[in-house]
């Protein structure tokens, strides 16, 4: 008689991945795939723009009106997943799969019901809200065009940020980064045939270009939901109580909201830029622009590199691995600082051509020489300022951390800005910018080191009292 056979047991989720091996080395291997997942991401921003550009002064109006309110949801969502991160990276150290898996599960469903509601509401209000913003005539009709397809789509933008944010806090960068890079891929396909009706397409105009948006979107949504779903087994379909999903979403917003906050507050401080550098001429705002655009390819690797420590410095902080939190936080700055030097040294040396590339104008590409000759000098303390903030967040410091972020930008950078261009005109606003980056990355490093020896003298006495406890003392 056979023995009855006992179905195999579920494997543990997520076992941590990142507190062994050598930390540098680590660190290193966890950004190079981000590095191309963001090249991604700006060549997929960058692509929209080109392609409807195309089409019109007026389709390409249509779409700028658009990318504050498209900002303003990214931001939410990209605080859900940063607290998601931050979250899921501590309780896999701490080796407890219920927790990873119930904070998976609503995380997802917290962006999820966040969404509902946005929708619903962008849905209602498009003609107004945009009217309000100054669109009006042929200029609101492109824009209901293409906001009606996004907002019906934007749950496949949603769910892969949070959710390839939950895959880096299990310690896996390579699959976000090569399914956003795939993604960018396909909307780069898309967008021509879409919007200009290519081959057995139909031309859809800016309707076209929303279309591939969602398209593309929606492959790494699918991928998210596999790898979370199958590959790790970390999402619940059960029924949670009320209790419990209300536990994890006050956890989570405690660090989303700070964080959304401060992502939509970014965009509000380039405003105030924008608006001083106004009175020296439209050129000086255009070279601007184009320095900022390329200042993005330039932060390509610190970006990366930062969306990668958070889960490798909670996972750490999980295991009470604090001689490897620190090694982290300080491979991660010294990265910075060494990738700063080089991209200084670079655009020092070839800021003149590269912005001869975007503009013939003499004034535009002199004011984008003198950006990338003075900001670049100080990107190793901005890489270090968002290590710090990253890590302030892993340690349930959020406050701390957008902090930091308000004081660098609205505490010294535009008053400071404000106050010297008066004197000194533009090359005032940028040396401001780098001295705002100095200040607010030394500020982040000490900030930070405190507060990961104050969590390891925390742990130690939580320790000591609990055998105090056990032997009766």
């Amino acid at each position: 008689m056979r023995a009855k056979q006992t179905p195999p047991a579920k494997p543990s989720a997520s076992p941590a991945r990142l507190t062994e091996g050598n930390v540098p080395k680590g660190l290193f291997r966890l950004a190079i795939p981000m590095v191309f997942g963001m090249l991604g991401m700006v060549v997929f921003n960058v692509t929209d723009t080109f392609f409807v550009s195309r089409l019109g002064a007026e389709q390409l109006a249509a779409l700028s009106f658009t990318f504050p309110v498209v900002m303003i949801l990214n931001a939410l969502a990209q605080g859900i997943g940063m607290s998601s991160s931050a979250l899921v990276s501590r309780a896999v150290g701490e080796a407890n799969p219920q927790k990873v898996e119930r904070l998976a599960t609503d995380s997802l469903a917290l962006g999820v019901a966040v969404l509902a509601v946005i929708v619903t509401i962008g849905l209602l209000t498009i003609r107004p809200l945009f009217t309000a913003l100054g669109a009006e005539g042929i200029i609101l009709d492109y824009i209901a065009e293409y906001m009606v397809i996004w907002y019906w789509g934007s749950i496949m933008v949603v769910i892969p940020m949070i959710g390839n944010n939950i895959i880096r806090g299990l310690g896996d960068s390579k699959t976000p980064g090569t399914v956003m890079a795939i993604s960018a891929g396909i909307n780069v396909l898309l967008d021509p045939l879409l919007i200009f009706g290519l081959g057995p397409f139909p031309a859809l105009g800016i309707r076209g270009a929303a279309i591939a948006t969602v398209a593309a979107r929606s492959l790494t949504a699918v991928v998210a939901l596999y790898v979370l779903i199958h590959r790790e087994r970390i999402i619940r379909f059960t029924t949670p109580t009320i209790d419990d999903i209300a536990h994890s979403w006050r956890q989570l917003l405690y660090i989303a909201v700070p964080n959304a906050m401060i992502n939509m507050a970014l965009p509000l401080g380039s405003a105030f830029v924008t608006r001083i550098l106004a009175v020296f001429g439209p050129a000086v705002v255009a070279g601007f622009g184009v320095a900022t655009r390329v200042e993005m390819f330039s932060l390509l690797f610190i970006n990366a590199l930062g969306s990668v420590t958070g889960p490798y410095i909670g996972q750490n902080l999980g295991g009470r691995l604090f001689d490897r939190v620190h090694v982290a936080r300080r491979s991660a700055e010294g990265f910075c600082l060494v990738i700063g030097v080089v991209s200084a040294l670079v655009l020092g040396i070839l800021a003149e051509p590269i912005a001869r590339i975007f503009s013939p104008d003499p004034e535009v590409i002199r004011t984008a020489v003198l950006y990338l000759r003075i900001v670049p000098v100080a990107y190793g303390f901005q890489g270090i300022l968002r290590i710090g903030s990253i890590t302030l967040n892993v340690l349930r410091r959020p406050f701390h951390s957008a902090g930091l972020t308000v004081l660098q930008t609205f505490g010294i950078y535009i008053p400071l800005a404000a106050i010297t261009s008066r004197i000194w005109g533009v090359p005032a606003i940028f040396v401001s910018l780098a001295l705002s980056y100095f200040i607010g990355g030394s500020l982040a490093h000490l900030l930070a080191a405190r507060q990961i020896q104050a969590a390891a003298e925390d742990e130690t006495t939580t320790d000591s009292s609990r055998t105090m406890a056990a032997t009766g003392r």
